[in-house]
Formats: structure tokens, sequence, C-alpha cells
């Protein structure tokens, strides 16, 4: 897992209706309680903040690395997302991408 730190770029898994917030809205980490949960900081196209929440790491993804200014790659972000399933989700997702790969592979005798 990807630790999460101050002013990462982040993304909302969940809804926050409290908040006016929906999932795939994107925010920055502002304080971190050192305890699973994180301050992230919401706000809109001319930079005022809509929203200051904390939030578990389960509700959550990094998308930006602010300490090595770069972006997580596709599979960074995929693995975080699967880390988060309950396992029996996990193992369907194995199922699944076995699956595809069984209908890439060449079966010529």
């Amino acid at each position: 897992m990807i630790k999460p730190e101050l002013f990462d770029l982040v993304e909302l898994l969940v809804d926050l209706p409290e908040y006016n917030l929906i999932m795939g809205e994107q925010g920055t980490i502002v304080e971190d309680y050192n305890d699973g949960c994180y301050e992230i900081e919401f706000s809109n196209d001319r930079g005022e903040t809509i929203a200051l929440c904390p939030l578990q790491i389960q509700q959550f993804i990094i998308l930006w690395k602010a300490n090595s200014k770069t972006w997580l790659s596709l599979t960074e972000k995929l693995t975080a997302l699967i880390d988060k399933l309950p396992k029996e989700k996990q193992q369907k997702i194995l199922d699944f991408t076995r699956s595809l790969l069984d209908f890439s592979v060449d079966k010529r005798p």
C-alpha cells in the first residue's frame, strides 16, 4: 500500500452527501491525524475551499504523490482499489482477469 502524505492528490471512493461531494471528486491531503484518518480539502475551479472533511484511508485512493511530483500508474491505482476489497471480491477480480487472458492467447494446436 502506498502511504498517503501531506499534499497528495486523492480521489473520493464514496459519496459524502453531508459535504455535497460525490465519488470521483478530487481533493488534497492537508492533515495526517496518524490514526488512518486524513483531513482532505476539496476546492472548486477557482481554488476556493468547498469542503474540508476527515476521511479514512478506505474512502479514497491516491492519484498524485506530492513529494515525488509523480502520478500513480494505472497498475498502482488498481492495486490500491483491489487492496480495499474483501478477499472474496479480490478472488473474483483474479478469476475475471484470468478469463481475459484466456481470450487473448492463441489456442491453435
